[in-house]
């Protein structure tokens, strides 16, 4: 077939043109293939030089660890040596040290011990590290060098290495054979050492023992001071006995005034010298750690007027008005020692009276409730007297100080009365506290925490006269109308207040009304009594109660003019009683009165019998005289043999026991009877004793005796006695005049 230059030239065109397109396909792959061998190369470039860096690196770290390698060498040799240096110092600190000390590892090998340790040993065994604690004890017994009580020597080795086995170990004092004292301690490190530190303490056994036997000599001294004051309690109270029982039989005979006199004299010096003998022996006794105190219950406001009755006279005869501001809202009974609370208001109350020549003493209770039912009691006794200098008040408290001053001198006593009053108060876990201005008058306070005694709602509490409405009070007093108005108003009765007789006369003159006047009797130109009569006079019918603090000496011509009569300062249960009596009865509702026995009708019974054991004659005769008006049947035995003799066969109904007696004495006389007692056939026996100190109560009581009168004996105390103790077949002992 013959082609064409046409087809010819197609054919070589369309080769070329494959050649061309295979060429520039070959080009591309080429152009490829070189981005790609220049890429690896790029990246082996990288990577080469990053390998000569990290080379770079890995030298340069070589060369830094090479050196850190030096330096911490050189800190740890350094270290080493700083150690070993502390070491050295605190071994040579530790061999400073006067006391043995000695290091054990936790196999009971030696690691390290001072020279005291080590020196103790030195005659017995050369101690070294490595030595056991086992041996070192061994060696300690074997050779006597303590002094082990008689003890084994085996057995002191076997206990002692068994007990520091223990995680607590207490220390153990023992001598040494040339008589020091040694106190070894034992203990257990973190790391398991045992750590032994024995302490020199010779010179505080030789203290203790100096100690010891001054603390003996000085309780040897305090047995024969106590003893010396239990003997002259008694030597003094049984002569005051006499001088003061005779003092009172004299002064109730019939007696001219002159002898009148002699009598109340001898008898107010020796109940003087008798509180003087009372205040050494209790600041004796406090002073002497030995002072005790009797919570019981008792009740606060009574102890408070009950003392003031008893102030009343020697008040009166100073013109001193006494009174009593108790808050109405407090109770009355708390839980305290009452004769120690009552000792306390005594000396306070006293004192203010006898530096009071005109005015008045008020004694005032007021008082908060505390956690428990416990009352913060504030009780303070304010006087108008002759005050105290400032620079003198922090004395007053002192022992056997007075208030120096030229207005004091002329008034006696001991100067112990404040400092037992203050002493008391600390006991009871007080404060006590005074205000004075010089010539004006002073305050005397304590507090005592005192618990409640008595329930929310006393049992006895009176109610309140709920028909009287108005009431008017006449005092020329302030406080005493203050006080007056206080006690009234809380009882619901709106009250008017006059300070004058003849003001009240005015107000009833001018149409007004009460439904009770109270007033009181010691007042300037119109007294109480004067104008009750005044007001019955005026056609005033309603109740008059009048206020005295001496009730008997009213006049009996103008006495038919009052209702009743209230001794000052009046209680306000008393008061209330007062109160509720003039409030209007239910005659259906009351009982008809019981018949009153005939005048002169014959008692029945037999006479009480009455056994008195005493062995001093002035003492009988004084005891005889004062029973001589009661209807009794007494005997007297002169020691306690004869007193349990008489008692088999007079068989007594009550036995007044004295305590010193000869041959046998109160308490051994008392313990046999009770040992000789039949079932049911108890006897009661009162003590009478001149022993006045801490103790003696107890063991008085102890021995079988029911109750003790303290001496010099009071006729009111014996008479009470005897009234307490009547048997039911036996007629009234004592005459009626005797017990008012």
């Amino acid at each position: 077939m013959h082609f064409s230059i046409a087809e010819k030239l197609a054919q070589e065109r369309r080769a070329r043109l494959a050649a061309e397109k295979l060429l520039e396909q070959k080009k591309r792959e080429l152009f490829a293939a070189n981005q790609k061998l220049a890429l690896h190369a790029r990246m082996l470039s990288v990577q080469i030089a990053e390998q000569r860096q990290g080379l770079a690196r890995a030298l340069t770290e070589t060369e830094t660890l090479k050196g850190e390698n030096s330096r911490v060498r050189t800190d740890l040799e350094r270290a080493n040596s700083m150690a070993m240096i502390a070491q050295q110092r605190l071994w040579d600190a530790v061999d400073t040290i006067p006391d043995g000390f000695a290091v054990f590892d936790p196999d009971l090998h030696l690691v390290a011990a001072n020279q005291i340790f080590i020196s103790f040993f030195e005659d017995e065994i050369a101690l070294a590290p490595g030595v056991t604690y086992d041996e070192v004890a061994r060696i300690a017994a074997k050779a006597g060098l303590l002094d082990l009580g008689g003890r084994d020597p085996l057995d002191w080795h076997f206990e002692l290495c068994e007990r520091i086995r223990r995680r607590e170990i207490a220390p153990i004092e023992m001598q040494t054979r040339s008589g020091r004292w040694l106190r070894i301690n034992n203990r257990w490190g973190r790391h398991g050492d045992l750590v032994t530190y024995a302490q020199d303490i010779t010179e505080a056994v030789l203290r203790e023992g100096e100690l010891r036997e001054a603390r003996d000599r000085a309780e040897a001294a305090s047995r024969a001071k106590s003893a010396f004051l239990a003997n002259m309690s008694h030597e003094i109270r049984t002569p005051m006995n006499g001088v003061i029982g005779m003092a009172d039989l004299l002064a109730e005979s019939d007696l001219g005034p002159e002898q009148q006199l002699y009598a109340d004299t001898i008898r107010s010096s020796g109940e003087a010298l008798l509180t003087i003998i009372n205040d050494v022996l209790d600041f004796s006794k406090i002073e002497a750690d030995r002072m005790s105190l009797y919570p019981e219950p008792f009740d606060l406001e009574r102890c408070l007027h009950e003392i003031m009755v008893l102030l009343q006279p020697s008040a009166r005869d100073r013109r001193v008005e006494l009174l009593v501001d108790y808050d109405i809202f407090l109770p009355t009974r708390f839980e305290a020692d009452p004769g120690r609370i009552r000792q306390i208001l005594t000396n306070l109350i006293g004192n203010a009276v006898k530096f009071t020549e005109d005015g008045h003493v008020i004694a005032r209770v007021v008082g908060i409730e505390g956690a428990g039912g416990c009352y913060d009691l504030h009780v303070t006794v304010e006087d108008s007297g002759i005050g105290i200098a400032p620079d003198l008040i922090d004395h007053v408290f002192g022992e056997f100080n007075q208030a120096e001053a030229e207005p004091n001198r002329k008034f006696e006593g001991t100067g112990l009365g404040l400092a037992i009053t203050r002493r008391l108060v600390e006991l009871m876990g007080g404060e006590v506290w005074v205000d004075s201005i010089l010539g004006e008058g002073s305050v005397f306070g304590f507090k005592l925490c005192l618990p409640r005694a008595e329930p929310e709602t006393p049992l006895d509490a009176p109610a309140r006269p709920s028909t009287l409405h108005s009431a008017l009070v006449v005092d020329d007093q302030l406080v005493n109308r203050m006080i007056l108005d206080r006690q009234l108003q809380t009882l619901g009765l709106k009250v008017t207040l006059c300070r004058s007789g003849e003001e009240a006369l005015g107000m009833i003159a001018k149409g007004q009304s009460f439904d009770v006047i109270l007033t009181d009797q010691q007042m300037p130109d119109l007294d109480g009594a004067a104008l009750a009569a005044r007001l019955r006079e005026g056609g005033y019918d309603g109740p008059i109660l009048l206020l005295s603090s001496d009730p008997d000496t009213v006049d009996a011509r103008q006495a038919h003019a009052v209702t009743a009569r209230l001794q000052k300062p009046v209680p306000r249960a008393e008061l209330i009683h007062a109160l509720q009596r003039l409030m209007p009865s239910d005659p259906a509702a009351a009982a008809p009165p019981a018949p009153a026995p005939e005048p002169g009708a014959a008692q029945t019974g037999r006479q009480m019998r009455i056994l008195a054991a005493e062995d001093n004659r002035t003492n009988q005769l004084v005891f005889r005289k004062m029973v001589q008006d009661f209807d009794i049947e007494l005997r007297f035995a002169a020691n306690g043999r004869e007193a349990v003799e008489l008692w088999r066969e007079f068989r007594p109904d009550l036995i007044f026991m004295d305590i010193s007696m000869p041959e046998m004495d109160g308490r051994e006389a008392a313990s046999a009877i009770r040992a000789e007692e039949e079932a049911g056939a108890h006897v009661p026996i009162c003590a009478l004793t001149a022993h006045a100190m801490a103790g003696d109560s107890e063991s008085i009581l102890a021995a079988g005796i029911d109750h003790y009168l303290t001496k010099p004996l009071k006729k009111a105390r014996i008479a009470e006695r005897i009234a307490a103790e009547r048997p039911e077949q036996a007629r009234p002992p004592i005459p009626e005049e005797a017990q008012r």
